[in-house]
């Protein structure tokens, strides 16, 4: 996978992590936080509202709840503001507490009725029911007007239920002018009776029923309330900061550990590659780098080894050159040096055959000093061309003439084989001594009453041109090193061919700055074919 898409990979799952676990979060707390509020607002409400219809249940009036209304706001952080059903203020919170009366909100009232709902036993029939409600009425009419005398008067008031759901009231310290109630009288109760009559018909009972005892005792209870919580303009519950920061935390701990481990691995190659272009530096040219993957790290990897290798190579190829031109002038210069100082001394007489020899060599060693220089030269891109049109046959023809001495001088025959002319674009003197070189090679290792053949085809857009000669040949494990420069497939690198060993090497430069390709084919016993293919169309100039 490519390093670019990694980091983008990483980049983006930190991203929608980061994301995901905001909204997440965000969600979540925004949730629990609204139903907790709504659990603690409806938590609140049914405490205030149950503890207000408590104190009118047994109490019988609403003298007095002031301090009840103060201490559940104070416990519940609510603003109270209590009213009768008709509008009329009872008691504020805020006034009670000392501050101006805050605006009150849009939220609608809480009607609280203190007075109790009647329950009848299940299978009860009208008539029953109706008996229960009339000596209800009869019971929470003299318990309200009883609890309401108490409070007035300051008494400590405890409420208990009787079976019918209806309050009694006791007291350890009963004034005087509150006395015990008493049941009620026989035309009360037939009133009452009168009016619950009426419900005997109705199905279901029960909500005539309840309508019926709450008009018989309106006049003995607490009236209903109006009840309004909070005021204008009141800010919501935050959300709680600490899960947002805690999730926060964790993805920048989880950025932070993905960022270090991209940097760990981005900077181990480069810290690998670090070093070894160190020591490569410091001469330690087999250093090289460990590489696994194929994303652009890898790739940057290959690249280096693969640099390291081509100095290891150019130095080995250097060491071999300076090796190969000391063994190539150690021998005719020791030569040279003992023949002249054998003459310095008298030990030989300086006749015209061995100044000829001295001549020769000294020629010789002058020749490889110019193929190396040509070849340096060439391989550096430094060698100067001069381009031109010119005809192929024509340049085969002129290297046949210049060899045929030669040829003759070793009894091989030169056939030169171009019966149409090919045109192509190059230097006609480089590209003639790179077929110079070749032919050279050809007439020395070609045995005397052999031949030695110079031909050229077209081939489409292709020009080729071949030198075959019949020799010995060349062993299949020795072509690979056929252009290497100094080499020879004999050992003992002796100069009796009069070879520099670096013809075939300068005539492979040649021709590759032509844009043309060299090959060589031999088989021992029968001969060796070098071919030369260069493109007719024109070459840019270099």
């Amino acid at each position: 996978m490519s390093f670019r898409v990694r980091v983008l990979g990483l980049l983006m799952l930190v991203a929608l992590t980061a994301t995901a676990a905001t909204a997440w979060l965000t969600l979540r707390q925004a949730d629990r936080q609204v139903r907790e509020a709504v659990a603690a607002g409806q938590e609140d409400v049914s405490r205030i509202t149950g503890e207000l219809r408590a104190y009118g249940f047994g109490h019988g009036t609403w003298d007095g709840f002031a301090p009840a209304v103060e201490a559940l706001s104070r416990d519940t952080g609510q603003r109270i503001r209590v009213a009768t059903e008709t509008g009329a203020p009872l008691a504020d919170s805020d006034s009670l507490t000392g501050r101006a009366p805050r605006p009150l909100g849009s939220q609608p009232p809480i009607l609280v009725d203190p007075r109790p709902d009647l329950t009848f036993p299940e299978g009860l029939v009208p008539g029953a029911a109706r008996k229960l409600t009339v000596t209800a009425i009869s019971r929470y009419r003299a318990a309200m007007t009883d609890a309401a005398c108490l409070t007035r008067a300051g008494a400590t008031v405890t409420v208990r239920t009787d079976r019918l759901g209806m309050p009694g009231v006791d007291t350890p310290d009963r004034p005087a002018h509150c006395r015990e109630p008493r049941a009620a009288d026989a035309r009360q109760f037939r009133s009452d009776d009168a009016a619950a009559r009426v419900c005997d018909t109705v199905q279901p009972f029960g909500p005539c029923l309840q309508r019926v005892f709450d008009e018989r005792t309106a006049a003995v209870a607490p009236p209903r309330l109006q009840v309004r919580l909070g005021y204008q303009d009141e800010s919501p519950p935050a959300l709680a900061a600490g899960p947002t920061v805690a999730v926060a935390v964790g993805v920048a701990l989880a950025a932070i550990l993905g960022a270090l481990l991209l940097s760990r691995a981005v900077l181990q190659p480069v810290r690998a590659m670090t070093h070894a272009a160190q020591a490569l530096g410091e001469g330690d040219l087999e250093r090289r780098v460990p590489v696994s993957g194929r994303d652009e790290i890898a790739r940057l990897g290959r690249a280096f080894n693969r640099m390291a290798d081509s100095l290891q190579a150019g130095e080995e190829r250097q060491r071999r050159l300076t090796g190969d031109i000391a063994h190539e002038l150690r021998t005719p210069l020791a030569n040279l040096r003992g023949y002249l100082e054998a003459l310095r001394d008298g030990v030989v007489d300086p006749t015209p055959e061995l100044l000829d020899s001295l001549h020769e060599e000294a020629l010789l060693q002058q020749r490889i000093v110019d193929d190396l220089q040509d070849l340096a030269l060439a391989e550096a891109g430094a060698l100067t061309y001069h381009r031109g049109e010119l005809d192929l046959r024509e340049l085969l023809e002129a290297a046949g003439t210049a060899h045929r001495p030669q040829a003759e001088a070793a009894g091989v025959t030169l056939e030169v084989r171009a019966p149409y002319p090919v045109y192509v674009t190059g230097d006609a003197d480089r590209l003639r001594q790179a077929v110079g070189n070749l032919v050279g090679n050809a007439l020395r290792a070609t045995a005397p009453g052999s031949r030695v053949t110079l031909s050229l085809a077209p081939r489409g857009e292709l020009a080729v041109v071949e030198v075959r000669d019949t020799g010995k040949g060349i062993p299949a494990e020795h072509l690979p090193h056929l252009f290497d420069r100094f080499w020879r497939a004999d050992a003992s690198r002796g100069r009796a061919t009069g070879g520099s060993g670096l013809g075939l090497s300068i005539a492979r430069q040649i021709v590759t700055d032509h844009q043309g390709t060299i090959d060589v084919a031999s088989t021992v016993g029968v001969g060796t074919t070098f071919t030369i293919v260069l493109g007719t169309r024109p070459v840019p100039a270099v």
